[in-house]
C-alpha cells in the first residue's frame, strides 16, 4: 500500500466530509435535476419540489401535496424510499462484484480511511438533527456520504471501472448529496431541506472523524431559527452553553447534561460557585506534580478533581472531575475506584493517561 494511496484516500474523505457538512446555500437546480433522474430510473415522472428551511420544519408540518397520513416521521414506510434503496443496492452489488478481486490491503484502506470515519461523522453530526433517526432508518442511511465516498475511492484510488450506467447512477446520488440536505421522496412531491447556515465541529479521532461542538452558541443553526446545542458531541439544552448557572446544574437530573454544564464553566469554577466542601487532598502518584482533591457533591456522591495525565492540543493539562461513591473519604481510594483498584494499588502507579 503506497503513501500516495493513503494521501488520496484522505483527500477523498475530506472532500466528502466538506460536502456533507457544508453550510453553503443548496444548489436547487442541481439537486432537483438529480432527484428527478433518480425518479426516472424507477419509472416515475419528476416530482414537484417543496423546499423547507430545516429538517424540523419538514418533520413538524405536512407539506403541500402530502396527505395527513403521510407524515415525514414515517418515511421508512413510504413506497418510494424502499424503491430508491433497492435501486442503490443494485448499484452497490454490481460494483462490489468487481471488487472481490481487489487487493485486501487497498480495500481495507478505503474502508478504514474513507467509509468508517465518514459514517461515524455523519451519525455524530447529521443524524443528530433528525429526532426520528435515532433508531436505524435505511432511507436516511442511503443519504449519508459514507457509501458514496467509498465508491468514489474505489474508482479513484483502486481503479475500479464502473459501467456507464453504474457511473451515471452513482453520479446522481453523489450530486444530490453534494447539492442539498435531507430529502423525503413521495410519488408526486419531494420535500427537500435547505442546509444549515452554521455548523461547528471538532476532531473526534485521529482518522478524520468529527463531532458537533460549539462552546459559544448553537453547534447547528438553520435559517428558520431552529438550532441544536452540543458539547463535545453530547446534545445539550441551550442553557448549558448560554447560562450554565450552578442552580440549573444542581437541578439537572441527566448526569451527562450536568457533566457538560460543569465542564462548560470548568470544574474549579464550579467547585467555588457551588461551595463544595473539601473532604481531602493527596499527591497524585499516577500524575507526578499534580494533586487529587475530593469534594462532597450531592446526595450520596462525591467528586474527585484530578489533572489529566496527557497534554491537550494547547499544551495545557485539563483539570476534570469524576463522580465517585459518597462513602469514599480518601482521594487515593477515590482515584483507585475509577480504575477498579484499591488505594494501595493506585498509589503504586507510575503514570496514568
Amino acid at each position: 500500500m503506497s503513501a500516495h494511496a493513503q494521501r488520496e484516500a484522505a483527500e477523498i474523505r475530506e472532500q466528502w466530509l466538506g460536502r456533507a457538512l457544508s453550510t453553503l446555500p443548496a444548489d436547487h437546480p442541481a439537486a432537483e435535476a438529480a432527484i428527478s433522474c433518480l425518479y426516472h430510473l424507477i419509472g416515475l415522472p419528476p416530482p414537484r419540489f417543496h423546499w423547507v428551511a430545516s429538517p424540523l420544519t419538514a418533520l413538524a408540518t405536512v407539506p403541500p401535496g402530502l396527505g395527513p397520513a403521510q407524515s415525514l416521521e414515517q418515511v421508512h414506510d413510504w413506497p418510494l424510499p424502499s424503491r430508491l434503496i433497492a435501486l442503490k443496492d443494485e448499484l452497490r452489488r454490481g460494483v462490489d462484484a468487481k471488487v472481490r478481486g481487489l487487493q485486501q490491503p487497498l480495500d481495507q484502506l478505503i474502508r478504514s480511511e474513507v467509509q468508517a470515519p465518514l459514517l461515524h461523522s455523519s451519525h455524530a453530526c447529521l443524524l443528530r438533527v433528525l429526532p426520528t433517526a435515532r433508531n436505524r432508518n435505511t432511507w436516511y442511511d442511503s443519504q449519508l456520504v459514507s457509501w458514496i465516498a467509498h465508491y468514489d475511492a474505489l474508482r479513484r484510488v483502486a481503479g475500479v471501472v464502473f459501467t456507464a450506467e453504474q457511473l451515471r447512477q452513482w453520479t446522481l446520488w453523489a450530486t444530490v448529496a453534494a447539492s442539498c440536505h435531507w430529502w423525503w421522496p413521495a410519488e408526486h412531491v419531494c420535500v427537500v431541506s435547505e442546509r444549515p447556515v452554521a455548523l461547528h465541529t471538532e476532531p473526534a479521532g485521529g482518522d478524520g472523524q468529527v463531532r458537533l461542538h460549539h462552546a459559544d452558541g448553537p453547534a447547528v443553526r438553520y435559517a428558520d431559527g431552529w438550532s441544536l446545542y452540543s458539547w463535545h458531541g453530547i446534545r445539550v439544552p441551550d442553557w448549558v452553553i448560554t447560562d450554565p448557572a450552578v442552580e440549573r446544574i444542581t437541578a439537572e437530573t441527566n448526569v451527562e447534561v450536568r457533566r457538560c454544564a460543569i465542564e462548560r464553566i470548568g470544574w474549579p469554577s464550579y467547585v467555588e460557585r457551588a461551595g463544595l466542601r473539601l473532604v481531602g487532598t493527596a499527591p497524585d502518584p499516577g500524575n507526578p506534580g499534580s494533586e487529587l482533591r475530593l469534594y462532597d457533591m450531592r446526595r450520596e456522591t462525591k467528586v474527585l478533581i484530578a489533572v489529566n495525565g496527557s497534554v491537550e492540543r494547547d499544551g495545557r493539562r485539563r483539570r476534570y472531575g469524576l463522580t465517585v461513591p459518597g462513602h469514599l473519604t480518601d482521594p487515593l481510594a477515590a482515584a483507585g475506584w475509577t480504575y477498579g483498584l484499591s488505594a494501595e494499588q493506585y498509589s503504586r502507579l507510575l503514570r496514568r493517561t
